[in-house]
């Protein structure tokens, strides 16, 4: 399994998460095998640009990650990560990446849904 984290700099297992997944500095990329940490790696967020919102689907797509924990993104990210097959959970408020890795392993994220989806424009994200 690998999971990607929305980080502030530096990333890593130490970093705060950052609030919403779009306009992170980094990813911090975690490789788990038997509920463990294998491996920790930094991979940089790249602007939309072309392909707005799925930009940022597709480039962790190509990187092999098949989890996604974040704090906040709108439905059409969300959708578009279902769509590539990465599950996407809530981070429950961790305080570190390593925080919600552990959450997550313990089986406490919950999958992200509507409920946690920004609405777009300014609505309904605390997480900017």
């Amino acid at each position: 399994m690998r999971i990607a984290i929305p980080s502030e700099q530096p990333g890593g297992l130490d970093a705060a998460i950052s609030g919403h997944f779009g306009h992170c500095a980094c990813f911090t990329l975690v490789d788990i095998a038997d509920d463990e940490v294998t491996e920790v790696r930094l991979l940089p967020n790249i602007p939309h640009g072309q392909g707005g919102c799925m930009a940022p689907v597709t480039y962790l797509k190509q990187h092999g990650v098949d989890h996604m924990l974040a704090g906040g993104m709108g439905m059409r990210p969300l959708q578009g990560f279902q769509q590539v097959g990465i599950q996407v959970y809530y981070h429950e408020g961790a305080a570190s990446v390593g925080d919600a890795v552990g959450l997550l392993l313990a089986g406490q994220a919950r999958v992200f849904g509507p409920a946690q989806a920004c609405g777009g424009g300014g609505g309904g994200c605390h997480d900017h």
